[in-house]
């Protein structure tokens, strides 16, 4: 097993954008972990007007079966989709201690 000084090492980066290459291919970065309060959405006070999904900045709210939904893998915390929300179904809570 190789440490983290030499997997840094091994890595390409194509553009500061995008997920650096390495050894074992693309690495997949969930910077969800990072969070330290999360969006919660309640479906009850939802008008389904997508302003959600148009103001998230790293596309964690999608729309399935005509419902829009967060996935957390890479929500960040930032807030902007409780702020824009014009019926406040969305609201920030302190994430769990992992």
């Amino acid at each position: 097993m190789i440490n983290v000084e030499e997997r840094v090492a091994l890595m390409e980066f194509k553009s500061k954008y995008i997920a650096p290459v390495g050894a074992d291919g693309v690495y997949v970065i969930n910077t969800g972990d990072w969070r330290t309060v999360r969006p919660v959405l309640d479906q009850d006070k939802c008008i389904k007007c997508g302003i959600c999904f148009m103001y998230c900045p790293v596309n964690s709210i999608v729309k399935e079966d005509g419902k829009f939904i967060i996935k957390y893998d890479y929500c960040k915390g930032c807030g902007i989709c409780a702020h824009e929300c014009k019926s406040d179904a969305i609201i920030m809570i302190q994430e769990a201690e992992k």
